[in-house]
């Protein structure tokens, strides 16, 4: 294993000194790490770093992408004083730029994973929602809890949810606004893997370093597949599977791994380089 480069500096977003948000890169693998604790609040200057980072992203997409977080909480959700001033004005438009990070981070063509290692609230969670992968420990905990101040999700974190668990989930966890163990969301379809608290920042690395080890172009693919069947279900879908598929079948990646599964079998240890 690679030892982690720090990309905060010229060679990556400029987030500022000490930032709340650092990205970095362990080989193939890009690693956005929340590391303001104790409590990794998401209040302006945070939410400011996830845009940046998430455009810079954009523009320089890695092989795959690791969301974690440093402290004993993931984080205890969005800086209240935000709501306070936007009672007053710029609600609209202030949540339309919070939603245009989630879709940002959310249309990466690369896989995406986030490590759940404990308390994990509102914006965090609704982060978490986006990615295609979410692991988690044992005793970790998640929830929406905007009820606790008469509000409601407005990060995408409702609907996305809705769509892993289904609409009534979706209703039960921010109605209560209680606080659901990730084994509970493992049973929901929401928390795709649960690991070990003591190894967990290893395997949760682990986990998403297969991905960026693997066919690139293909991922993409599977994306784009998976977005149309969420914007306009199986129809959809059919519609545009033979021009992505084609596209992938055009690959070096999908030419040299086929090669080298008729020559060493299903097994074979092919190295991707598509992006």
């Amino acid at each position: 294993m690679t030892a982690a480069r720090d990309l905060t500096g010229p060679a990556g977003p400029p987030l500022g000194d000490a930032p709340p948000l650092r990205l970095s890169f362990d080989g193939p693998l890009a690693v956005l790490t929340i590391d303001r604790p104790p409590e990794n609040v998401f209040d302006r200057t945070m939410l400011d770093c996830w845009r940046r980072a998430t455009d810079w992203l954009t523009r320089n997409p890695p092989r795959a992408l690791l969301i974690n977080a440093h402290g004993r909480v993931v984080s205890t959700g969005l800086d209240v004083t935000i709501l306070d001033e936007l009672s007053r004005h710029g609600a609209e438009r202030f949540w339309a730029e919070q939603l245009g990070t989630v879709r940002a981070l959310e249309e990466l063509p690369c896989p995406t994973v986030f490590a759940a290692h404990g308390l994990t609230l509102t914006a965090a969670f609704e982060i978490a929602l986006t990615c295609d992968f979410v692991l988690a420990t044992r005793t970790a905990r998640f929830g929406l809890v905007e009820r606790r101040v008469a509000f409601v999700p407005s990060m995408g974190g409702l609907q996305r949810l809705a769509a892993r668990a289904g609409r009534s989930r979706a209703a039960q966890l921010v109605m209560t606004g209680d606080f659901y163990r990730a084994s509970t969301l493992a049973d929901w379809g929401v928390v795709d893997a649960l690991f070990d608290p003591a190894a967990f920042a290893d395997q949760a690395r682990a986990y998403a370093m297969r991905l960026a080890h693997g066919p690139t172009r293909a991922h993409a693919a599977t994306k784009r597949v998976l977005a149309a069947v969420r914007d306009g279900g199986v129809a959809e879908a059919d519609a545009v599977q033979p021009r992505i598929s084609g596209a992938v079948a055009r690959t070096e990646d999908h030419h040299r791994a086929v090669r080298a599964f008729l020559a060493q079998g299903p097994l074979h240890e092919t190295v991707y380089f598509g992006r």
